[in-house]
């Protein structure tokens, strides 16, 4: 009778960790206004050239850039953060930063040889002596 309880629950448990594996599988909620994918693209690229223009001229403001791209694209800044959130999240982001990447070097062609240098790793090292 002992041996069947234990097999009685070990049953039991393996059909609660089960349960709790897939109940746990959305942790975070689509937002009810998720931006596709490309505009993500379209945004992150765009913000990254601000980001390079504020680097150029430091006491120019940021912020006033972030407000002017999200009107240009008609997205609140709300909707683009909680999307944010979510690409993050589910790990969707790097290909979304890989496309804004593609469209940056489409609107600048010169910049994919600065970019495929800086990207390549260092196989120069000094020699060691003793």
């Amino acid at each position: 009778m002992e041996i069947f309880n234990q097999q009685i629950m070990r049953k039991v448990i393996a059909l609660f960790i089960f349960l709790f594996l897939v109940s746990c599988s959305e942790y975070v909620d689509k937002p009810k206004n998720l931006l596709d994918k490309n505009t993500m693209s379209e945004i992150m690229a765009d913000l990254a050239i601000n980001d390079q223009v504020t680097t150029t001229f430091q006491n120019k403001n940021l912020e006033s850039g972030t407000r002017y791209i999200l009107e240009t694209h008609n997205v609140k800044a709300d909707d683009f953060v909680e999307s944010y959130k979510y690409y993050v999240a589910k790990g969707k982001m790097g290909k979304i930063v890989d496309n804004a990447m593609e469209i940056l070097l489409e609107k600048d062609p010169k910049a994919k040889s600065f970019v495929e240098s800086k990207s390549k790793p260092n196989t120069k090292f000094p020699k060691l002596e003793r």
